[in-house]
């Protein structure tokens, strides 16, 4: 299994004025194993067909990560902000899926 070490995206809910809440993005690091590394294409009405990824990635979660899994957006692999589609815990690790790139 490949290391992995790469900054999560989490959106946490902050008053900006009174009643009005926005996400906000949170970035943190964390280190573990990218499990399972593919990739898919996948044609639809563009002119381009749309990459995708299919990986796992293992993180050690910290007590924030257990509690806010939850709010995770994106985990940063190859330098792209990839969307997390599914979140298993497995304590003391989470196992991130990741999908497509993430245009937040």
């Amino acid at each position: 299994m490949a290391k992995y070490c790469g900054k999560i995206g989490y959106a946490v809910s902050e008053e900006t004025s009174p009643g009005v809440w926005e996400e906000k993005i949170t970035e943190r690091e964390y280190y573990g194993e990218l499990i399972k590394n593919t990739r898919k294409l996948a044609s639809g009405e563009n002119l381009n067909d749309d990459i995708t990824v299919a990986n796992d990635v293992s993180i050690v979660a910290d007590p924030f990560a257990m509690e806010h899994f939850y709010q995770i957006r994106y985990a940063v692999l190859y330098s792209v902000k990839w969307k997390v589609s599914d979140v298993e815990v497995k304590s003391p690790r989470l196992i991130l899926r990741l999908g497509g790139v993430y245009n937040g």
